[in-house]
């Protein structure tokens, strides 16, 4: 994959800023995407000069597609993948969950995801292109206290179901990953409520490795919970 261009949506955080490394390590020119250009600028201080291109925007404006797509067009001038490893968690029974709350889990986990792939959907198809999309085992497993937000990724998880077959007449592959529970500090960062008692989670590393490995490999259309261990 070495020399193709990706966009990286949440490239700050803490599996999207792995992956971001990797990328860059093996050659390739990044794309990151963020809501803080402080953090974005963080992220790519080290990158190679001319290989890397930090875009702000916030996934919730149904216009950061736009802005992403002229970024591109405007730098690297195409772009073979994007990985969307940016959301939002909150805790609690849905009684107790207002509703603004509900409305972010879904704008940020569902809507801003279809509305930016909306638009790159012609740039991809240029170039038999492969969209990664971060799920969560809750999507396999809902649980008590975590409704609203296992929704919005069951809702993604059929996004990515249903596009995999939309666009393979594009040309372009669509990857659903959907890790255990994992220790990136989204837990502690909840929009709502305060997170159960968790068992200790799975390191960054392993799900930047997995999604890395898969941008790599046109075998991959999804990594569900059970491909995840602690040893890869």
């Amino acid at each position: 994959m070495s020399g193709r261009v990706v966009a990286v949506v949440g490239a700050s955080g803490a599996i999207g800023g792995l992956v971001t490394r990797s990328l860059l390590e093996r050659g390739d020119a990044v794309l990151g995407t963020g809501r803080s250009a402080a953090s974005l600028e963080a992220t790519g201080r080290d990158a190679p000069p001319g290989r890397w291109w930090a875009c702000p925007l916030d996934l919730r404006n149904p216009n950061a597609g736009d802005r992403l797509v002229e970024v591109v067009r405007s730098g690297p001038g195409h772009l073979d993948a994007v990985v969307l490893a940016a959301g939002v968690v909150a805790f609690g029974d849905l009684e107790s969950t207002p509703d603004d709350v509900i409305e972010e889990l879904f704008v940020t986990n569902v809507l801003g995801p279809l509305w930016l792939l909306r638009r790159l959907i012609p740039m991809l198809s240029e170039r038999q292109g492969t969209v990664v999309n971060i799920s969560a085992v809750v999507a396999e497993q809902p649980l008590p206290g975590m409704a609203a937000y296992a929704a919005s990724k069951a809702a993604l998880t059929a996004a990515d179901l249903a596009l995999r077959r939309e666009l393979r007449r594009r040309r372009i592959r669509v990857v659903d990953v959907r890790p255990p529970h994992t220790e990136t500090g989204l837990a502690g960062r909840a929009i709502h409520g305060e997170p159960p008692r968790l068992p200790v989670g799975l390191d960054p590393a392993v799900v930047a490795g997995r999604i890395v490995a898969a941008l790599e490999d046109p075998a991959v259309e999804e990594i569900p919970s059970t491909q995840f261990t602690s040893d890869d």
